[in-house]
């Protein structure tokens, strides 16, 4: 028998001055002859013998990792020896083989990112459906025509049912000064940053494809409200990131100019100055984001388009993090799918050019790619700050939950399935970019998780709490926390129902709830991760910062009892029950579950000193 515990956090490591004490607990039956810290300092092994102290049935080791030489991202992992076998300890546990180099623990000291972000509850917002302020600047019907529509732009009643024909030519007038009229509610919730998707100018809904980089649309109040907003955010505390859309732009942009509405664009002049800025197919089509007419996609080899998006001191990336805008972050619309001559060639090369940009005019911008399938590349490239976590947490919540994959086909997952997914796809990032990671159930490009639940209101709760509970930054998709529900887009994008008899108060009172925990827990902001427990229906998991624990219990479907030993991991303390009706009773050695069909319970302690 061999158990393991280390996590890069509190009380497992101490940092003081430029040294970083680590500790790793074993219980076996036989002790390691010699237990060795591994690590990579400048690229090459380095292994340093542990001291080690029996402590009752337990053996505690201890290292010290000096931090004046090698990279900001600390991967390491532990070697354990006895006479005729050898055994390593990493993010997955205990293994027969050393852990890759990208499966170790890993901690970054100095952390290189924001870190404002692990603190926050986030809340996206599609402007044209938030909240509308009526002023005389908003869009009416036949205000222009939609070219890629083929059709005048409408606009509608705010309670108008959406309609999938013409959707993305379809407003319903909520606006920047809307949202500020909102931030009262917002606060209420415990909502302390904001993700707005695109603001500047564009004939479309949705406006990812932009027209004019260095306007916000005047429909939704133009650059004014977008300060008046900005002020209004940092007098109550919140944070506002916006969406930047580098990939593509729209055909209407001057740029390209498929429509003739402005001088020299490249789509109709061969000598234009903006020609190279785009990708041509040998018949003189644009290279276009899948297919798309109305989004050519930039061409990242122009030295044109380098200077105009991120390196250029007026650039795009760099405006509106100066005053009198001073936005705390980008959200990078397919931050994977961005590069030259048409496709994505030198990625990696062009965004260490926004990130460099980017910090150069805000060392604390969150920079957050998009990204619906595997991040760990760009992470792990520290490119970006965050992913979108649609395959580390949404993907695997929905499958377990919902039962349907990301396509929408029906997926059966255990506990024990979903649990290697979700630590397994984290496994080896350093903990600090754990922390950032994006954690949403929905949002503008999905169907909405109470309708794929098909209404399930306790399968929500369990999903909201997970949310909340799971180590990364929680964003709430506008309107989820009243029970909004809708599929794919468009109907993922009604309109924010404000007459409060609409809404569903439980789950708001949920949400609420979580966000303010939140904000009082180290644990679930700054703390280590562990799935405890994972077999059939029912899924375990521990949060942990110093002497704060919170554990999380999902029972899906039939009730179900459960033992948890007491470890140098969960430590004995005094529970307090903050959601859910699961009962839990302490022994000296363990802790006993017992969990209610379909529910989710959260208790938490401080363990004893």
């Amino acid at each position: 028998m061999l158990t393991a515990w280390h996590l890069p956090v509190p009380p497992f490591i101490t940092l003081r001055g430029d040294f970083l004490y680590l500790t790793l607990w074993l219980e076996c039956d036989t002790a390691p002859e010699q237990v060795l810290l591994r690590a990579e300092p400048d690229n090459e092994e380095w292994l340093q013998a542990m001291t080690s102290r029996r402590m009752g049935k337990y053996y505690r080791y201890h290292a010290v990792l000096a931090l004046n030489e090698g990279q900001p991202a600390r991967r390491y992992c532990f070697k354990l020896i006895w006479p005729d076998h050898q055994r390593w300890v990493g993010p997955l546990g205990v293994s027969e083989l050393q852990p890759g180099a990208l499966g170790q623990f890993s901690l970054s000291v100095p952390d290189p990112g924001p870190d404002w972000v692990s603190d926050q509850v986030f809340y996206q917002i599609f402007p044209d459906r938030f909240a509308a302020s009526n002023g005389d600047h908003q869009i009416q019907s036949g205000s222009y025509y939609h070219h890629a529509e083929k059709r005048e732009v409408t606009r509608h009643a705010w309670d108008d049912p959406i309609v999938a024909e013409g959707s993305p030519s379809a407003f319903y007038g909520g606006d920047l000064d809307g949202i500020i009229s909102k931030l009262p509610y917002l606060q209420k919730l415990g909502v302390t940053a904001l993700y707005l998707n695109p603001v500047f100018t564009a004939p479309s809904v949705h406006k990812y494809d932009t027209e004019n980089y260095y306007q916000v649309d005047p429909w939704f109040g133009g650059d004014a409200a977008l300060v008046r907003l900005r002020e209004q955010t940092r007098e109550v505390g919140m944070r506002l990131i916006l969406d930047g859309v580098f990939n593509h732009t729209g055909d209407s942009c001057a740029w390209f100019d498929r429509h003739q509405q402005h001088p020299n664009g490249a789509c109709h002049h061969t000598d234009s100055p903006y020609r190279d800025w785009y990708s041509f197919w040998p018949d003189g089509s644009t290279r276009d984001w899948k297919g798309f007419s109305s989004l050519p996609k930039l061409n990242y080899a122009s030295p044109g388009v380098v200077e105009q998006i991120y390196q250029g001191p007026q650039s795009v990336a760099r405006y509106w993090l100066r005053p009198p805008f001073s936005i705390d972050g980008w959200r990078l619309d397919v931050i994977h799918m961005l590069g030259e001559e048409g496709g994505a060639k030198n990625n990696l090369h062009h965004l260490a050019g926004i990130r460099r940009a980017i910090r150069e005019e805000n060392p604390e911008a969150y920079i957050l790619g998009e990204h619906f399938d595997d991040a760990r590349d760009w992470l792990h490239a520290g490119v970006e700050d965050g992913a979108m976590n649609y395959r580390g947490f949404a993907v695997p919540v929905r499958a377990f939950l919902a039962g349907i994959d990301n396509a929408g086909h029906p997926v059966s997952l255990t506990a024990q399935t979903c649990a290697a997914w979700m630590e397994g796809y984290r496994a080896g990032l350093p903990h600090q970019v754990q922390l950032r990671q994006f954690n949403q159930l929905d949002s503008h490009d999905t169907a909405r998780f109470l309708t794929l639940l098909k209404g399930d209101t306790a399968r929500m709760a369990m999903a909201v709490v997970w949310q909340f509970s799971w180590i990364g930054v929680p964003c709430i998709y506008y309107g989820d926390e009243v029970g909004l529900d809708g599929g794919n887009d468009p109907y993922c994008r009604k309109t924010f129902p404000w007459n409060k008899e609409q809404w569903n108060t439980d789950l708001l009172a949920l949400y609420t709830r979580m966000a303010k925990l939140r904000q009082r827990s180290k644990a679930l902001c700054r703390g280590g991760c562990q799935v405890l427990y994972a077999e059939g229906n029912t899924l375990v998991f521990l949060r942990v910062y110093q002497r704060e624990q919170v554990l999380v219990a999902l029972q899906r479907g039939p009730a179900a009892s459960g033992v948890l030993p007491l470890t140098p991991l969960l430590q004995a303390g005094e529970w307090k029950r903050l959601e859910g009706e699961g009962v839990l009773t302490s022994e000296r050695e363990q802790l006993n579950l017992t969990l209610p069909e379909e529910s989710v319970t959260l208790w938490r302690s401080r363990s004893k000193p």
